[in-house]
């Protein structure tokens, strides 16, 4: 990995052309957000960008439906072997543009989908959330979100776990460090060059720790607006992987490895803003209703969340620290909603989301519950104390991906908040997902059924 000391943050397209010019960027990657959060694109010499920078890169429109297999599923209306699969031009977002510190000579920019006509792409998830960003400034709100992103280090490389059948899969620690300082600090040769590499991405990072399992480590993302906080999410969950690979490791960011492990969550925290200050501080009416939102829509909105069949595996038993109840709570993590920090820094806490979700796809949901909550004043039910993992009545988030799926096709918010097309696309998505899922045979029949079956 190159050093990136002395060559930090953004890139102006000034800095650039002159970077280019002396040699010291030479290729650029021109990046698409995917459906499932991955970045998809191509490298392009960076003379070539440089001399049309402001213009477009066609790539085929399958992007925007290939499922994690990258193969392409009927059913969508953006793309699909009817239409020939044709080309989206590519529109380069130039606020996005940063250095690659992790590969050589090496910038990056984050580009949005645009039709023929040059009108962008809505089911593209940069435009989804750019969408509820816009929502939230015409009522008068900045919207702030971060995201705290779980993962787990594994002793492994990619093609070592492949070669194994994903069967034989170690993760770097020996026994539960949450908290610790002694056995994260065997990995900190690595963490420490994730941190560094995305301080030199422009990607502010506050902190790193152990959490709650072998292996496993937490990253949290400096608060801002949410597109850019989930546009760093992405590239830093896209960095990780390479760094990891370019150590001998690798990196999982599934919401849970393994049936014996605990899952790894994405935390989420948003609050809205008006002239500078945090309309949520004391605990406000608008925060009130917001919070409603959230709490009344989560199962609505449950795909955006949790996208995979292995997500809802987070959610199987109690004490996981993931929040299975639609509840919330002040600073009580069995909750599906925690209320966190006081004054300006009072925000709310969805603890649904797992390390596979796609940020900008959450953080859309997310707003957009919070801000239909505003509109319509939805009174918000009382706080739950105690350990809410006991709870036998009440309200659960979807048990399975196929819940998920019937309760967007139920509900009403989403489609309002989202528009026809966007919610057809996603639970298409969904749909395959599933029907995926039910043609595989899995390990765990083959181990209880082979023999004694």
């Amino acid at each position: 990995m190159s050093d990136s000391k002395g060559a930090e943050g953004p890139l102006s397209l000034k800095q650039l052309q002159s970077e280019v010019r002396d040699g010291t960027i030479e290729s650029v990657v021109l990046a698409l957000v995917d459906m499932q959060g991955r970045l998809m694109g191509k490298r392009v010499q960076s003379d070539y960008f440089v001399e049309r920078a402001e213009d477009t890169i066609d790539v085929c429109s399958s992007l925007l439906t290939l499922d994690m297999e990258s193969d392409t599923t009927p059913g969508y209306t953006v793309s699909s072997i009817d239409l020939g699969y044709p080309d989206f031009p590519l529109h380069p977002d130039l606020a996005t543009l940063r250095r690659m510190p992790w590969h050589e000579a090496t910038a990056l920019v984050l580009t949005d989908p645009h039709w023929e006509d040059g009108t962008p792409v809505d089911e593209s998830p940069r435009q989804i959330l750019r969408h509820q960003v816009e929502r939230a400034q015409a009522l008068g709100y900045e919207p702030m979100m971060s995201s705290e992103l779980e993962f787990f280090v594994c002793r492994e490389t990619y093609d070592q776990v492949h070669d194994g059948g994903y069967l034989q899969i170690t993760p770097a620690g020996r026994y539960v460090t949450d908290g610790h300082l002694l056995a994260p600090g065997f990995d900190e040769a690595f963490i420490r060059q994730l941190r560094v590499a995305m301080r030199g991405a422009g990607i502010p990072v506050e902190a790193s720790k152990a959490e709650a399992w072998p292996g496993q480590h937490e990253i949290t993302f400096r608060y801002g607006d949410p597109l850019t906080v989930a546009d760093n999410h992405v590239i830093y969950k896209h960095g990780a992987k390479e760094i990891a690979d370019q150590n001998g490791r690798s990196i999982t960011f599934m919401a849970k490895p393994d049936h014996t492990w605990i899952g790894s969550s994405c935390h989420v925290h948003s609050s809205l803003w008006q002239d500078g200050r945090n309309v949520f501080e004391g605990e406000s009416e608008v925060f009130r209703h917001y919070l409603a939102g959230q709490v009344a829509y989560i199962a609505e909105l449950a795909i955006f969340v949790a996208p995979s069949v292995n997500s809802y595996k987070r959610f199987v038993g109690k004490g996981t620290w993931a929040g299975n109840t639609v509840t919330w709570a002040h600073d009580n993590r069995t909750t599906g909603f925690r209320v966190v920090g006081r004054g300006n820094a009072l925000r709310t806490e969805a603890r649904v989301p797992g390390a596979d979700v796609n940020p900008h796809l959450a953080f859309a949901a997310l707003l957009a519950a919070g801000l239909h909550g505003i509109e319509n004043e939805l009174e918000l039910p009382p706080p739950y104390e105690g350990n809410a993992y006991e709870l036998e009545d009440a309200p659960r988030f979807p048990r399975t991906l196929r819940e998920a799926v019937a309760a967007l096709e139920a509900g009403s918010m989403a489609r309002a908040a989202f528009g026809d097309a966007v919610i057809d696309h996603y639970l298409n998505y969904a749909r395959a997902e599933q029907r995926l899922f039910d043609g595989v045979v899995t390990d765990y029949e083959r181990q209880r059924m082979f023999e004694r079956g």
